[in-house]
């Protein structure tokens, strides 16, 4: 095992691609910090050099408390993962705006936050890498994803924007844009006939073999790149995903 001390925060990291991160990071001997509403779940783990926090990404607050007090322990943040997320598909003309309103607070309020917390000191050191969990849907429409693409085009879009303003002080604004993985995040959906169409289509496609693991290995990869190589934006979907 290798043996690093950079600290790496991850948000959404009770489940899916944020709990395949830690799990990965923690091989190499990366100290971190892990944060999701489900505290248990990432305890659960049991990982070495690593604090985890009960945070909601929508409260700034307390996000910027938990990152500061885990930078206390280990030092600055050199890579923050904005992973947290929700999808809750629907129709947008019948869809209960509520829905619409939680998938902005923490797909895009959620990341501008854990972006806006870390990007002064890593402009100040000139180096730090921010890692935005978009999705294939933040750069193409879905049907019954009206509203989650708003919010995934919105990290696509952020993303871009902050990336300019800090490459001049050598630090990375990354974009992961994957298709459809076996994940929780359906679960979120409240349309149970949205649902069992999705997973029709997925099954129909053979887009069922890419895992939460390949994604998370891809994202440690395109951080674990020398500080001068900036993969932009990948966009990773299982072979037979053809849309």
């Amino acid at each position: 095992m290798k043996t690093n001390n950079k600290l790496i925060v991850i948000t959404g990291a009770s489940s899916g691609f944020g709990l395949e991160l830690a799990k990965e990071f923690a091989k190499d001997g990366y100290p971190l910090l892990l944060l999701a509403r489900r505290i248990e779940k990432m305890e659960a783990l049991n990982l070495p050099n690593t604090l985890c926090k009960k945070v909601d990404v929508t409260n700034k607050e307390a996000f910027e408390k938990a990152i500061r007090e885990a930078e206390a322990v280990y030092g600055k943040t050199d890579l923050i993962v904005n992973n947290a997320g929700v999808m809750l598909l629907g129709d947008l003309a019948t869809q209960n705006p509520a829905e619409w309103k939680t998938m902005l607070d923490v797909n895009v309020m959620g990341v501008m936050h854990g972006m806006q917390i870390v990007m002064n000191d890593m402009k100040e050191r000139n180096h730090g890498t921010i890692i935005n969990l978009s999705s294939i849907a933040g750069v193409q429409p879905f049907e019954n994803h009206a509203a989650y693409c708003a919010s995934k085009y919105g990290v696509t879009g952020l993303t871009r924007v902050a990336r300019g303003e800090m490459s001049p002080f050598n630090v990375r604004v990354l974009s992961i844009m994957p298709g459809a993985v076996n994940t929780e995040l359906l679960g979120h959906t409240t349309d149970q006939e949205i649902i069992d169409n999705y997973n029709t289509w997925k099954s129909a496609v053979g887009a069922v073999n890419i895992t939460a693991n390949d994604v998370a290995k891809t994202i440690k990869y395109a951080y674990e790149l020398p500080q001068a190589v900036s993969l932009r934006e990948i966009i990773i979907t299982d072979t037979k995903q053809d849309s």
